[in-house]
């Protein structure tokens, strides 16, 4: 999480200062950023236990591969790369793999 809210914060041309600063910046993508939120990622690390399937459009804009491959290790889950699949499934190609998805780990 801590990664995307200092993505989100370069792509708003948003130093730590600034934020600090604000507390709270609406960027201009429609996202509000939080000093405290910030702060509360970076002193609560996520310590997962739980086993983990996570499906990961190769579009996604919100999301980089480096990103999820380093959670995906962190975590030891298993990960799904949908080719043309994007941060938000929307289109019927994206639903179906994502139906068919859920179902082979659900049942």
């Amino acid at each position: 999480m801590e990664k995307l809210i200092l993505d989100m914060m370069e792509w708003a041309d948003i130093t730590e200062e600034k934020l600090c600063e604000k507390q709270l910046i609406t960027t201009g993508f429609g996202e509000t950023l939080s000093w405290e939120y910030l702060c509360y990622v970076r002193n609560h690390p996520v310590n997962w236990s739980v086993p983990t399937y996570i499906l990961y459009g190769d579009k996604d804009s919100l999301t980089s591969q480096k990103t999820i491959h380093k959670f995906v290790n962190d975590v030891n889950a298993e990960l799904t790369i949908m080719k043309n699949g994007e941060h938000w499934f929307h289109t019927t190609e994206q639903m179906s793999f994502l139906d068919d998805w859920i179902k082979k780990y659900i049942g």
